[in-house]
């Protein structure tokens, strides 16, 4: 008989707990296959603290918001870096990260929301499609905002027609902290928090 995960997985961290913070790494493709990036958020304690590594161009905006709601609403206490493209829906769990680190040559790339189906779709159903697309799209960039802190005018200003945001421009717009690759000890640099 198969057994169950321990009931502990899903309980706050107790306050003496002092062990490393955990490390999780959302790479690739944001698809239908993320439930295992997910299942590996919801595998750490409530509460902790620990690192997401980035290294993807984006995917399903559906499964980006999804690791952003796992991220905030566990209250997870992630610093989000970006070791090299952290792009469209993957932008949403970085945002959701309380603290953010890049390199200078970090590499996000903003845009519009996009709309494809190998399906054969009729047409009321491609009208609904875009209705809801245009209405999600609206609710994506305020919830970047709103994460990130910054006026919604510069995430449209980044987002439309489409721009690559470079690690520079997020430091300087106060969205991130940056790292230097040849610094001083850079566990140090990333664990500041």
């Amino acid at each position: 008989m198969k057994k169950g995960p321990s009931p502990r997985r899903n309980l706050p961290p107790e306050k003496s707990q002092g062990s490393e913070p955990w490390e999780l790494c959302i790479a690739g493709e944001l698809n239908e296959h993320s439930g295992e990036m997910i299942d590996s958020l919801v595998q750490v304690p409530w509460g902790s603290r620990g690192i997401i590594w980035f290294d993807s161009g984006g995917g399903s905006a559906y499964a980006g918001l999804a690791l952003a709601s796992v991220i905030r609403l566990r209250g997870l206490r992630a610093t989000g870096v970006v070791a090299g493209e952290c792009s469209s829906a993957t932008i949403l769990p970085f945002a959701a990260c309380c603290d953010r680190v890049v390199t200078p040559l970090s590499s996000l790339f903003f845009h519009p929301m996009r709309w494809q189906s190998d399906e054969d779709v009729r047409l009321e159903e491609a009208v609904e499609w875009t209705r809801h697309f245009r209405e999600m799209e609206g609710d994506l960039d305020q919830l970047l905002s709103e994460l990130f802190g910054i006026p919604l005018e510069t995430i449209n200003a980044w987002t439309r027609p489409g721009k690559f945001v470079r690690g520079a421009d997020l430091i300087a717009a106060g969205v991130a902290r940056e790292v230097k690759l040849f610094g001083e000890d850079l566990r140090k640099q990333i664990r500041r928090s």
